[in-house]
Formats: C-alpha cells, sequence, structure tokens
C-alpha cells in the first residue's frame, strides 16, 4: 500500500528525522554500519507508527497522545550512538582503552535491537487484527515485503558490524544470541507494561522505558555473569566489553534498583500467602491485616536494601568495607561541602512543596504552570552541585530515585499508614499526564535531570552534555510554557497549545543560559570544546521537538539535547 509523502509527515516526524539525520551527518567512516541500521530503523518506525496511527490502537494508550512510536524507537540508540561517536574520538586520541568502545558498541545494538524487537511485534500484531477481518485494520502484501526487507537488512548489517568486534565466530553467536534475548525481554516488557498500566502512556513513551530496562538491567545481569566467571571459571569464557572500570557510585545506584526490583517480588508473592491463610474478615481484623502488611513491607525493604543489595555490590566490585558504610566515609571525605548542600536542598524541598502544595489546593493558577516551578526548582538545586559537587550529586540522584520508587509502591500498594497520605499528596500536582494508577512526572523530571550526568561520567569532551536535562528542562521548556501562556498568540498547528512565541522563548532562554556557563565552567578548569554552530542545531532541534511532540517531553527532550550535544 503506497503512502502520501505529505500525508506520511507532520511536525513531530520531521523533527525526529531531523534529529536522526543530524547524528548520522556527524558519523565517521567507520561507524558506517551504524548509520545504516539507524537508518533503517528509523525508516522502519516511521512506517509502523503510520500504520497504528490509520487504525484504532489495540492498546489502551495515555488520552490526548498520538502512538509515538518513531520517536519512542529511534531516541535510545540514537543516544547510543552519539555516545560512540563521541568515544571513537577519545579512542582516536588513545584516551581510552578498546573495551570501552566495545561496550558502547554493544550497548547500542543491544537498544536497537530492544526497539526493532517492540517494532517487528506491533507489525505482526497488526497483520493478525487485520488477518482477523478487523475492520479497523487492512494490511497487504507490499506491507509484509517491505517490513521483512528491513529486518532482514537490519540483521545482516547487525551481524557484519558483531562479526568486526568478535575474535571468533563463536564470540559472535554469543553476542547474536545475546541481542536476541534483548528483543525478546523487551517484547514481553513492553506487553507487560501496556496491560498493567492502561491509559499511563503511549506506545512511545512505554516503547522508551522498555529500551531502557531492559538495557539497564541487561547490563547488572551481563556485569553479574562476567565477575562470576572470572571468579569461579575461567575471564575466557566472558567477553571484555564487561570487563571495564565501574565506578562505586554506578555500583551502588544498580545495587540499589536491584533491591527494590527483588523487594517488589518477594513482597507481592509473601502477601500473596498471606490473604491466602488469612481467614477472618471483621473489621478489626482488616486492622490488624494493614498493620502486618505494614510490618512486612518495611522489614523485607530494610533486610534487601541492607543485606541483600549491598551483597550484590560487594560481588561485582570489591569495596574495602560495606557500601553503606563507604556512602558515609564519601560524604564525610569533604564534610563542609556535601552536608552544607544537603541542608541547602532540603531547606528548598521543605520552602517549595509546603508552598507549592497550599497554592495548588486553593488556587485557581493552572497546574501546568504551577508545575514549571519545580523545573526551577531543580535548576536551583542542581545547577550548583553540577558545577562543584558533580560526583555527589550522582549519588543524590540514586537516592531520590530510591525514596521516589519506595513512596510510588507504597501509594499503589497502600501500605498503612502512609499509602493514603502519599496518595492525597501526589494527587495535588498530577496534570492529564498522570492517572491514578501510575504518576509519572515526578519521576520523568528526576531521571531527564539526571540521565545525562549519569551519562556523562568518565570520557566527555563536550561540556555542556551534563547540563541538557537542567538546561532543556529547567530553563527552556519553563520559559516555553510560561512565555507561551501569557503572550503566546501564533500557534504551531490548529488543534496544538504550543505557540511559536513560547518556542522562540524557550530557545533564547537556553542559547542565553549556555553563554553564561560557558565561561563559568572554563573558570572551574573545565577544556572548553564546544561550538556555537552545533550548539545553537541542538538548542533548536530540541525548541522545536518540545513545540511539536505530543509524548512526555521530560523524557525525550533531555536525551535527544544531549545527543546532540554529544557530536
Amino acid at each position: 500500500m503506497a503512502i502520501s509523502p505529505l500525508k506520511a509527515m507532520n511536525g513531530e516526524r520531521a523533527v525526529v528525522l531531523l534529529f536522526v539525520f543530524r547524528v548520522l551527518s556527524s558519523l565517521p567512516l567507520s561507524l558506517l554500519p551504524h548509520a545504516f541500521s539507524l537508518s533503517l530503523l528509523s525508516l522502519f518506525s516511521l512506517y509502523v507508527e503510520i500504520r497504528a496511527d490509520d487504525s484504532v490502537s489495540l492498546f489502551k494508550i495515555r488520552p490526548g497522545a498520538s502512538s509515538g512510536i518513531m520517536l519512542g524507537a529511534v531516541t535510545l540508540p540514537t543516544v547510543m550512538l552519539s555516545k560512540l561517536i563521541q568515544l571513537s574520538r577519545a579512542f582516536s586520541l588513545q584516551q581510552i582503552e578498546l573495551g570501552e568502545l566495545e561496550h558502547m558498541t554493544m550497548q547500542f545494538w543491544a537498544t536497537s535491537a530492544c526497539c526493532c524487537g517492540v517494532l517487528i511485534f506491533l507489525s505482526i500484531v497488526m497483520w493478525c487484527a487485520a488477518n482477523n477481518k478487523n475492520p479497523h485494520f487492512s494490511c497487504s502484501v507490499w506491507d509484509a515485503k517491505f517490513s521483512l526487507s528491513c529486518v532482514i537488512l537490519y540483521s545482516v548489517i547487525c551481524c557484519i558490524s558483531l562479526a568486526t568486534i568478535s575474535h571468533t565466530g563463536f564470540n559472535t553467536a554469543l553476542k547474536l544470541l545475546w541481542l536476541l534475548c534483548h528483543g525478546f525481554a523487551a517484547v514481553k516488557l513492553i506487553q507487560h507494561l501496556l496491560n498493567t498500566f492502561p491509559c499511563c502512556a503511549s506506545v512511545g513513551e512505554a516503547l522508551l522505558v522498555t529500551s531502557g530496562l531492559v538495557i539497564y538491567f541487561g547490563d547488572l545481569l551481563a556485569c553479574t555473569i562476567s565477575k562470576v566467571c572470572r571468579l569461579l571459571i575461567s575471564p575466557e569464557l566472558v567477553s571484555i566489553r564487561y570487563g571495564i572500570k565501574r565506578s562505586e557510585i554506578g555500583i551502588i545506584i544498580q545495587g540499589v534498583l536491584l533491591g527494590l526490583l527483588i523487594f517488589s517480588a518477594v513482597f507481592k508473592f509473601v502477601i500473596r500467602l498471606w490473604e491466602y491463610f488469612w481467614g477472618a474478615d471483621n473489621s478489626e481484623s482488616k486492622q490488624n491485616k494493614e498493620i502486618g502488611r505494614s510490618l512486612i513491607f518495611f522489614t523485607s525493604l530494610g533486610f534487601i536494601m541492607i543485606v541483600v543489595a549491598p551483597s550484590w555490590m560487594m560481588i561485582v566490585l570489591d569495596f574495602d568495607v560495606h557500601p553503606v558504610l563507604w556512602i558515609f566515609q564519601f560524604v564525610f571525605s569533604e564534610p563542609f561541602k556535601r552536608l552544607s548542600l544537603c541542608i541547602y536542598w532540603l531547606g528548598l524541598i521543605y520552602a517549595s512543596v509546603w508552598r507549592f502544595y497550599k497554592i495548588s489546593k486553593n488556587s485557581k493558577i493552572e497546574r501546568i504552570l504551577l508545575r514549571k516551578y519545580y523545573h526551577l526548582l531543580a535548576v536551583s538545586m542542581f545547577l550548583p552541585a553540577l558545577i562543584y559537587q558533580p560526583k555527589f550529586l550522582d549519588l543524590a540522584f540514586g537516592a531520590a530515585l530510591a525514596v521516589f520508587l519506595v513512596l510510588e509502591i507504597i501509594r499503589v500498594w497502600r501500605i498503612w499508614p502512609l499509602g493514603q497520605l502519599v496518595h492525597q499528596f501526589m494527587s495535588a500536582f498530577t496534570d492529564h499526564r498522570d492517572s491514578d494508577l501510575l504518576i509519572v512526572s515526578h519521576f520523568s523530571l528526576l531521571l531527564g535531570c539526571a540521565l545525562p550526568i549519569w551519562m556523562s561520567s568518565g570520557f566527555n569532551d563536550r561540556p555542556l552534555t551534563p547540563f541538557a536535562g537542567v538546561l532543556s528542562l529547567g530553563i527552556g521548556d519553563t520559559m516555553a510554557s510560561m512565555v507561551g501562556h501569557k503572550y503566546g498568540v501564533l500557534r504551531w498547528s490548529k488543534t496544538g497549545k504550543k505557540t511559536i512565541e513560547g518556542t522562540a522563548a524557550g530557545i533564547t532562554s537556553v542559547l542565553a543560559a549556555c553563554f553564561v556557563l560557558l565561561p563559568l565552567l572554563a573558570s572551574t578548569g573545565y577544556v572548553l570544546t564546544q561550538h556555537w554552530f552545533p550548539l545553537l542545531i541542538a538548542v533548536t532541534t530540541s525548541g522545536l521537538l518540545e513545540a511539536y511532540t505530543a509524548q512526555l517531553d521530560n523524557a525525550f527532550i533531555p536525551l535527544v539535547f544531549y545527543s546532540l550535544l554529544c557530536l
């Protein structure tokens, strides 16, 4: 079935294609297979999105959002490719080892395999719906041939690329199997997310979360297998890519998230046993039951986070002391600076959150504008720490993410006595992108600021990359919303709310912030290698994406901005 180019293109897709083209135009010849694979992935995802948007969705997605399949499918692979370009520059200057470059190469292919696997799954779902005589779906032989051609070409390119970094055919086969496992895990996970949390996300947002989780925990699993094999069997059985040096802070954050994952599964299993054997249903027994659930919750949480998670950390990295003691040693290695920063953060959080909570309950200020004050709060909190205490900020982001996850678990499962209180408090700050089932806005803001900082650890020759989240969300998105709401007249589309004045204000404010920030970074010892014309392209592209996308901008814009800043 032929598709008209004019019908196929809209603002969001055009900006995504511009983003991909900018990254591809910066690739060295050594990464040519990666360029072909990303081009195929972009083309395939565009086709699947058009087919999905022309049909009634088979999943219950967030109201008011488009499918966002193309943006969700290309974002993380493009981020990995941008990082790979950056590491290729470092390797050519002999500033990193080959193992680190191979590790990032595998991360790129694993991310692409996750997205490609989900695209194949969505194509099969639409094909089955058409074969079942669903009047909302129609697929032709051309559709099947096109999809199959993309998959075959992608597989061939992947095999060629992996063969160039593998020493034997057996090693190549193991890596292909590893990528296949990533694709299968991504398909199962996105099915689970879309079915368990209906109307909480678009397909593109679910795809971004899915690929991110699979990559992160896949890397955690590979790191564990590598360490165990090196200790018990032979280091030759494990690829060199997981022998790269890892920081204590990175391992602690991974361990905490692994502990929370294990805790959720264990607690759910224990509660099912508890409810099975709990026979009484009078009011007194129900109250006792809630207290019992609460005791099981906090006891198991404490045991896993103090015993189980640190045990894993000490297996994969040789800590001299218990990881909890290591954290205290790290904080008190510079006690005045780091404790003062903690007091500053706590004071800001207490004053701002309490004030905004009262305003949200009693004021008629629009919820979207009220939420932008939290973006400004993020700038006030993170910018000074990022300049003067970046390693401590890494650890603080991990701690904040763990606290958010625990509070969300308490809210969703209504754990006595905090569950209902947390739910009422969090509900005061929700908007149309949240639901009673799952509140994601605070997660997206935190991760939007944290991910560029975490990904900039290690080699980084572009000093603005760690600031991608703070600049794009805390300054650009905030100014775009406030100026657009108050002064905006010219709209980008007839149906959308975003205005040209707001977008211009957002782009201008980010450029102004960069103009102030670069000399400040130079005074603290950074070597400035950021050029203004690529910076202008990066700021403009991310600003246009904010104007056109119907997806959760806190999740996508920082990653897009980070990718472009790496070039």
